[in-house]
């Protein structure tokens, strides 16, 4: 009988080693199912990232730059580099916030070169625009009402502004959720974090699975509070310092060339 009962012993440790190992499979292919869409978010606002920084190249060309632009030129340079290191590395959402972080500097960088070649004012550091952080900086919040929600006040870019004080809809970015599209902050837990890169650890709360309306019943007191003067880390280099993440290589390399600035974005004199 002994061995009877080791038998069986055996057999139910079997079983129940193959039911975890089950588990584990259905919980890791879970997880794939959810990173992907997140990660290609990602992805497609790396290479925003990468689209914007030729097109100013372009509008450079043949500018000599100050030691503040050029300080703020290769912060830009180096957050998409940054960035495309950090999405290839990608392996659950929560590591989304740390791309979308790098992103936010690296625009914010952007914005404050061609501020100073214009001889303007650095501009002061807001959240991106909620309705598509590729908008860049917001220039304002406004009155929002998502349907079935309560209205409530968002950081918006120009364009999105003027759309909603009209009465229009803005220019949401959308996402694949099942087999319907919607905005993405509709988009579920997964892409909480990608949200929070760019705006902060607030807006967690947004991707609870509740009406959008409802959950920003607290606020998230974008406001004055995202104001810091402008220069985020002196007007004399220029280094916007809300962080970026690695900070990539010193050298700006990959697709925009070495230290020199040479390659596809070499078209201005420094």
């Amino acid at each position: 009988m002994e061995w009877l009962v080791v038998l069986v012993v055996l057999a139910l440790v079997g079983v129940a080693v193959v039911a975890m190992r089950r588990n584990q499979m259905r919980a890791l292919e879970h997880r794939k199912l959810e990173l992907e869409p997140v990660r290609q978010l990602a992805d497609e606002d790396v290479t925003a990232l990468g689209t914007e920084l030729q097109e100013l190249d372009a509008d450079l060309a043949g500018r000599e730059l100050d030691a503040g632009a050029r300080a703020d030129y290769q912060r830009a340079l180096d957050a998409y580099e940054s960035a495309k290191v950090a999405v290839s590395r990608i392996s659950q959402p929560d590591e989304v916030r740390h791309v979308t972080e790098i992103l936010d500097d690296g625009r914010y960088a952007m914005a404050c070169v061609r501020a100073r070649v214009a001889g303007e004012p650095l501009p002061t550091r807001r959240p991106p625009c909620f309705f598509d952080p590729r908008h860049g900086l917001s220039v304002a919040d406004v009155d929002w009402t998502p349907p079935g929600g309560s209205t409530r006040q968002v950081p918006a870019c120009a364009l999105d502004s003027e759309r909603v004080r009209a009465g229009a809809e803005p220019d949401t970015r959308q996402v694949m959720v099942g087999a319907q599209r919607k905005p993405y902050y509709e988009g579920g837990p997964a892409y909480a974090p990608y949200a929070a890169g760019y705006f902060g650890g607030g807006m967690n709360m947004l991707f609870t699975g509740l009406l959008i309306g409802s959950v920003l019943d607290g606020g998230f007191g974008w406001g004055d509070g995202w104001g810091n003067g402008g220069d985020s880390g002196g007007s004399d280099n220029g280094g916007a310092d809300s962080g970026g993440g690695d900070g990539g290589g010193g050298d700006g390399g990959g697709d925009f060339g070495g230290g020199d600035f040479g390659g596809d974005f070499g078209g201005f004199d420094f």
